[in-house]
């Protein structure tokens, strides 16, 4: 596979992925609109961000911080967060289990 190949889809508006799916995790590479939010949510999936691009605004567990290229979070099951692109943004995201939703 390369992931070239793999088809980019709009999740959310302005958030534009190709999605990589193991059996028990999901492997997301995002592309991100300028201003493009992620509202506040939870789920049951470990997550880790990566920033590969840009400045986004990311808010984990009520705490706000501005992640900048190269800056990973690691969000825990079912902690709260959200997130905005201050400016256009390249992320990846590792996901375990698997999010389903996203196949």
């Amino acid at each position: 596979m390369n992931l070239s190949e793999v088809k980019s889809k709009e999740f959310m508006p302005g958030y534009h992925g190709k999605m990589v799916h193991g059996e028990s995790m999901t492997w997301a590479f995002w592309d991100v609109e300028k201003d493009a939010e992620v509202p506040e949510h939870y789920h049951v999936h470990e997550q880790i961000m990566h920033v590969l691009e840009g400045s986004f605004e990311f808010t984990l567990g009520g705490n706000k911080a501005i992640y900048q290229s190269g800056d990973i979070v690691i969000v825990p099951s079912n902690v709260p967060h959200s997130g905005k692109a201050l400016t256009t943004c390249k992320l990846m995201d590792i996901f375990s289990p698997a999010r389903e939703e996203y196949k």
